[in-house]
């Protein structure tokens, strides 16, 4: 090995790189280009992520700032049934869902004399179809015209101390996530809300309460929110679960590949010195060019293909061009080196991204491991040796007497 063939493998390294940093961009263009032309349809088809607000009441009084004294449920029992439902288009998974809602609310009349009280309830969104609507008020049903625009108000004239019952039910479909909001209330009384969810992987977005009872089901949770008396009671929301989505993984994948090929290309490196393989940089750009064939075959395939499959094919055809390549120029034993060397550095690190959170510890353990490798094998060798011109031939076996 001479410094020259050490640059030119230098060289060598860096096209590649920037061949896959071309290839990442490329592919990041059509996953938001296709986000683009697709979000805008399946938010039309699906609705937008769905917000629930409190219902509120109030009854006219003339001694209040708008004319309007609020009144809070005095008693609130909330059911939410949600489904995981994701829709693929193009390179993007969309994390949408279908909800099943049920409410009952009890409204009091707080003063001394018969009172006709207001009840607002509004809709989460114009922009989403509602399925089994029913709203009644105390077992009389709306007479309102329900668009979703404008809140459902409906007026029932109570005794002092007397009660109306609230009593709303729909399916609708969404996107993203799914939040309860009190609003503007400080205060909120003997309230429940009970989630079922069909999925294991729950998440509280940023800002919301976490359930005060959670037991797991067969296929998801079963959450209750209590808040028998809380002031500044917190909003409750549950995430849709993350999905791996096919054009951002892979565009990260490729981005990172030159950190794989760089700990791929040093234990080359050393390998040959150390077993004085004489290794051409040619032979090192065909090598290069093996291990990109993954990244690009795999951008193509994933949007043809299942995820799991496409990754998997994109990997036997790289390590079928680098390990067949070795063994036909250096052999069986070199080319099961560089196999093993390949898989763990390429394949497996390129793997990690399949998880959240693991790329960086990955690419830490893949590091530390390969230099205390390096280094027990390394410790002992004479570099200036190694990377003269003209290596001097290790000594021959002395003869033995005949």
């Amino acid at each position: 090995m001479t410094i020259k063939r050490l640059f030119a493998i230098l060289f060598i390294y860096a096209c590649t790189a920037f061949a896959w940093f071309i290839l990442g961009g490329a592919i990041s263009l059509r996953t938001d280009g296709s986000s683009a032309s697709t979000a805008p349809a399946v938010q039309d088809g699906w609705g937008p992520p769905m917000t629930q607000l409190h219902p509120t009441a109030y009854y006219q009084s003339p001694g209040t700032r708008d004319g309007r004294a609020l009144i809070r449920p005095s008693f609130s029992d909330v059911q939410v049934e949600l489904s995981d439902e994701p829709k693929r288009k193009g390179l993007v998974w969309y994390r949408t869902y279908g909800v099943a809602f049920h409410d009952e609310y009890v409204f009091e009349n707080p003063t001394p004399i018969p009172q006709t009280i207001f009840v607002e309830f509004a809709l989460p969104t114009p922009k989403a179809s509602y399925t089994g609507f029913s709203y009644t008020l105390n077992d009389r049903p709306t007479t309102a015209n329900v668009t979703g625009r404008e809140p459902i108000t409906e007026a029932v004239t109570l005794e002092p101390g007397g009660k109306a019952t609230l009593a709303v039910a729909y399916r609708t479909r969404g996107l993203n996530r799914w939040d309860y909001s009190f609003g503007t209330e400080s205060r909120v009384q003997n309230f429940a809300l009970t989630m079922k969810t069909d999925f294991p992987a729950i998440d509280f977005p940023p800002g919301t309460g976490s359930p005060s009872q959670r037991t797991e089901s067969e296929n998801g949770w079963h959450l209750t929110w209590s808040y028998p008396d809380e002031i500044g009671a917190r909003p409750i929301g549950m995430d849709m679960p993350k999905i791996l989505n096919p054009g951002p993984t892979a565009a990260r994948i490729t981005y990172f590949a030159p950190v794989s090929l760089l700990f791929f290309f040093t234990v080359l490196v050393i390998t040959c010195l150390l077993r004085r393989i004489d290794m051409h940089p040619m032979n090192y750009f065909f090598l290069s060019a093996g291990c990109f064939a993954f990244q690009l075959l795999f951008a193509y395939l994933v949007d043809l293909v299942p995820f799991g499959l496409a990754f998997a094919a994109a990997a036997l055809v790289s390590l079928a061009l680098v390990s067949g390549y070795l063994l036909l120029a250096f052999g069986k034993q070199f080319a099961r080196l560089a196999a093993l060397a390949q898989f763990g550095y390429m394949i497996l690190f390129s793997y990690s991204f399949f998880f959240d959170g693991l790329t960086g510890l990955t690419i830490t353990v893949e590091a530390i491991s390969t230099l205390a490798l390096l280094m027990a094998l390394t410790a002992r060798v004479n570099w200036s040796e190694k990377f003269r011109r003209n290596p001097t031939p290790p000594p021959l076996p002395a003869a033995t007497a005949q």
